[in-house]
């Protein structure tokens, strides 16, 4: 008896469950990052939005730092395309 479809359907199971897994983590690190915004400059505006994701593709300690580091002006010069 062959378990193909069976080990087809589990990997597949595997690969969902992962990339899922994935999305919710970098999910989670988008929240720290609009957090830690708001908690620096008071709100976040359409140009403060601009730096989350340039930031989220360094690593959560060099963007945390970063975030608590640098000045407003100096994120968006150096992560906000403008």
């Amino acid at each position: 008896m062959t378990r193909q479809p069976h080990d087809q359907f589990a990997k597949q199971y595997l690969e969902w469950r992962e990339a899922t897994l994935q999305e919710g983590v970098q999910e989670g690190q988008r929240q720290v990052v609009k957090n830690l915004l708001r908690v620096r400059f008071g709100s976040l505006n359409d140009e403060l939005e601009r730096v989350i994701e340039p930031l989220l593709q360094l690593p959560p300690p060099e963007y945390s730092r970063l975030l608590l580091e640098l000045s407003r002006d100096e994120l968006l010069r150096r992560f906000g395309g403008g």
